[in-house]
């Protein structure tokens, strides 16, 4: 899109509605309605927290970071490329922003052993494209992706 319009990549149709309860805010705990969730979450100590418990960044690290590598892995099943022991790692930072809130940033760590990095490089950017957590966070926050 070079005329500068933003592409719409909202759903047409809504395939799945994932549930979930937060009970205590960052020191509580956390249920989905299918019962397949229920942890505790508290404050990491880097944010002044004793880390008993998971906490929405690592929440949000293992979605992206499983969404992206699904995206991945069926671009590269559709093109017959072998990404057996691939993975994605992500990192979610978050930090106070400009507007006196709080911001995220994301850095996906993308390994694909059996292809070239040209090939590899072409396949993240497609994933980038497909990926429901890229989409919802482009133009929002940092994402940033490494190839290793």
């Amino acid at each position: 899109m070079t005329d500068g319009a933003v592409a719409d990549t909202r759903p047409t149709k809504i395939m799945y509605v994932a549930e979930a309860t937060v009970h205590g805010g960052r020191d509580g705990y956390v249920t989905s309605h299918d019962g397949q969730l229920d942890l505790r979450v508290a404050m990491p100590p880097a944010l002044g927290g004793a880390g008993q418990g998971t906490n929405p960044e690592q929440l949000f690290a293992a979605g992206y970071s499983a969404c992206f590598h699904s995206a991945l892995m069926l671009l590269g099943r559709r093109a017959g490329y072998d990404l057996t022991g691939s993975t994605v790692s992500a990192k979610v930072g978050i930090g106070p922003n400009k507007q006196r809130g709080y911001g995220l940033a994301v850095a996906l760590n993308v390994s694909l052993p059996l292809v070239d990095q040209e090939l590899a490089a072409r396949l993240v950017d497609a994933a980038h494209e497909v990926c429901p957590y890229s989409n919802a966070t482009r133009g929002n926050i940092d994402v940033s992706v490494l190839l290793s």
